[in-house]
């Protein structure tokens, strides 16, 4: 009598053992096929050209931009070289462009994500 009893929760635990152990392969299996997926994915996805960024002033732009800021920079230069008499108003001018040259290219090409 009593190992009828021990059979029966032994057969009950080998039940819950095996609804485990099919659960858990069923999981694997819907893992492994995510997996899968996802790997296609990043193999139809084009892989660009990573090219390396250095120094701080003009990491984030690309080389049209750079020109344009380079160009523009001259340009209000020679104005103010050309237009303003006064040595000392010269000097304050292009004080103040400078200063102001890095906060109106971040206004102007704004931030990239």
């Amino acid at each position: 009598m009593i190992t009828d009893g021990v059979r029966a929760v032994s057969k009950e635990r080998a039940k819950r053992r095996a609804l485990r152990e099919a659960e858990a392969a069923r999981e694997r299996a819907v893992a492994t096929r995510r997996r899968e997926r996802r790997a296609r994915l990043r193999r139809l996805k084009p892989k660009l050209p990573r090219r390396p960024r250095t120094g701080r002033l003009f990491a984030r732009r690309s080389r049209t931009e750079r020109a344009g800021i380079v160009a523009l920079c001259i340009v209000l230069l020679t104005v103010v070289w050309v237009f303003v008499d006064p040595i000392a108003l010269r000097v304050a001018l292009i004080a103040l462009l400078v200063l102001v040259l890095p906060a109106v290219v971040v206004i102007a090409f704004g931030r990239r994500t």
